[in-house]
């Protein structure tokens, strides 16, 4: 009974202690507002999704790209998915040996994944594996069936994932990036979404990462991770540039040979003519 009691107890503090934000949602800039529907089924750009689709079949006979995709479905360990960069970043991200740079993505990706869920509930698009009556590699057909695909989560959370460690490590842009562009792609790879679906993902997490830079406690927390970036991968600093020391005024006699400060007379200071007493 004292067991169970403790076991509410802590469930309800969970629920009341949420993954902290910068911004609440309606706070958020609204993605149903902004983006267009998706493409309609007999639209020549869904006739592009379906050669995607084709394509996301192909590549997985590559054992090693198939392999990817399954680990790049990941959702609810944190952790694990972060791992997904260590080799792009330059780092392994963990709330144990990198706690600021762990506390700004799950906070941001806490205010941004959000973002789609209201665009996803209104279209409700049927997702690829589901049109095409398909099993998909990842396994994850039961948990995404009669869900909307538009936008893709996975897409939207991996280029904010994307876009904020290349604000942390901006000499490891190329890397981030292409990171996190395969990283989208896996989501048409295992048939979770289609390509247009992926594509409006990347502006809406581009849209939310712009929201993220409007908060002080944003900034702040950017600060603190790239401080730890850099005192991690020995980065360590900009070195700090000194100004000019200021340089004395060159002093000429007036019949043009150099002078100091004690000279008396007529002088050229400057290029002007001056009397020194």
């Amino acid at each position: 009974m004292v067991i169970a009691t403790m076991m509410a107890t802590m469930s309800i503090q969970a629920q009341d202690n949420p993954t902290p934000v910068y911004f609440e949602l309606n706070e958020m800039p609204s993605l149903l507002e902004i983006m267009p529907p998706p493409p309609s089924f007999d639209s020549p750009e869904f006739a592009n999704d379906v050669v995607r689709y084709g394509w996301g079949k192909q590549q997985r006979q590559d054992p090693e790209r198939l392999e990817l995709a399954i680990a790049d479905a990941e959702w609810d360990n944190l952790t694990k998915l972060f791992l997904q960069w260590k080799d792009a970043f330059g780092l392994e991200i963990n709330e144990t040996e990198t706690p600021e740079i762990y506390k700004l993505l799950t906070t941001s990706l806490a205010t941004t994944d959000p973002m789609r869920k209201e665009t996803k509930a209104y279209y409700h698009r049927q997702r690829p594996f589901e049109r095409f009556d398909d099993s998909m590699p990842s396994h994850e057909e039961d948990e995404l069936r009669g869900e909307g695909s538009y936008p893709s989560g996975h897409s939207l959370r991996g280029w904010s994932i994307s876009l904020l460690l290349a604000q942390i490590a901006p000499s490891r842009a190329n890397e981030i990036f292409k990171r996190g562009w395969d990283y989208c792609n896996s989501r048409v790879i295992v048939g979770a979404h289609w390509q247009s679906d992926v594509d409006a993902s990347r502006t809406a997490a581009s849209i939310g990462f712009c929201a993220l830079q409007n908060s002080e406690a944003f900034i702040t927390q950017m600060k603190k991770a790239q401080q730890e970036y850099q005192e991690k991968t020995g980065s360590a600093s900009v070195r700090a540039i000194s100004a000019p020391a200021e340089q004395k005024a060159v002093i000429y006699n007036i019949s043009g040979t150099p002078a100091d400060e004690h000279t008396h007379g007529i002088v050229i200071e400057d290029g002007q003519k001056k009397a020194k007493r």
